[in-house]
């Protein structure tokens, strides 16, 4: 899978200096149709499980505190000034790179986990993500029902119960072949979504100096911080030492497309996504591959 990566961005990067337009138009389709395939597939494929469940949980009880925190403590949301800053921060692109990270450092034993935790943070990103995002103020009513629409909008809340209703049929295994294929290709079209945007950018001459000093905050909260917050919650839990490692890794990951997808059909800050997923993706080569050291040092030696 990580070796489509490079290819997928770069066919995007020259679409996307051609047909700058593009990458709007392709993201609301592929969010509508193509992230409920993903999640319902990922789901069938990895079945549900204990393990998986708890680390479901977990993801979404730390993106949730990073959340709040952030929009509540005053020196955390100087860092990180705004929705798609603090999201771009603690929601990682897991399917891409944190499961394979994952199954490079750690027994197959970790899918498993790895997979409830993508499941946990892909709900929690796409169910609460485009109403912030897209939400122009905080002080606009009805906070409580735009919560329950997006949440019954959601793409992932709709693979979940597709993914429940096949669950229970003796057609499971049989759907969940035919389904893994498709809900590979939806990532890699959103990683030619990341391509257009960028090569979009790129042809506007925009500057990349000053992105990437205003991304470098967030870069360093979600390539250094969110991995230590994961590694410190399993610590703090006393959880079993595989299932501290695989959420460390998952946390490792870049900044997820997802970011951009959302940004992109809420039209709100596709620039700043755009420069999260590419310089966290670019950092995160030799982030990542330092935390599956860390994490299996630490953990040999206890």
């Amino acid at each position: 899978m990580l070796l489509s990566l490079i290819p997928c961005l770069l066919v995007g990067f020259w679409i996307g200096g051609r047909h700058p337009d593009l990458s709007g138009r392709l993201a609301l389709p592929l969010v509508r149709f193509g992230v409920p395939l993903s999640v319902m597939g990922l789901l069938l494929k990895g079945g549900l499980s204990g393990q998986m469940l708890q680390a479901a949980l977990l993801a979404a009880a730390a993106i949730g505190v990073v959340l709040v925190v952030g929009a509540r403590v005053p020196p955390l949301r100087r860092l990180l000034p705004g929705p798609c800053s603090r999201l771009g921060s603690c929601v990682g692109n897991t399917a891409y790179v944190g499961i394979p990270l994952a199954l490079a450092f750690l027994p197959a034993s970790a899918l498993p986990i790895s997979i409830g935790y993508d499941l946990g943070a892909t709900l929690l990103t796409w169910s609460v993500g485009p109403m912030l995002i897209a939400a122009p103020s905080p002080r606009e009513g009805g906070r409580a029902i735009r919560l329950l629409m997006s949440l019954t909008a959601s793409p992932a809340v709709r693979g979940l119960a597709g993914a429940l209703l096949v669950q229970w049929t003796p057609w499971r295994a049989g759907v969940a072949e035919a389904m893994w294929i498709p809900s590979q290709v939806v990532i890699l079209l959103a990683l030619a979504v990341v391509g257009l945007r960028l090569g979009s950018i790129a042809r506007d001459r925009r500057a990349p100096g000053p992105l990437a000093a205003s991304v470098a905050p967030v870069l360093l909260a979600k390539l250094i911080g969110y991995p230590l917050l994961l590694l410190s919650i399993g610590l703090l839990l006393r959880l079993d030492p595989l299932m501290i490692q695989a959420l460390t890794l998952q946390g490792a990951a870049p900044a997820a497309i997802s970011l951009l997808l959302i940004a992109e059909s809420a039209g709100r800050d596709q620039d700043l996504a755009a420069g999260l997923v590419l310089w966290s993706t670019v950092c995160a080569a030799l982030t990542a591959p330092i935390w599956g050291v860390l994490v299996t040092i630490l953990f040999n030696q206890a």
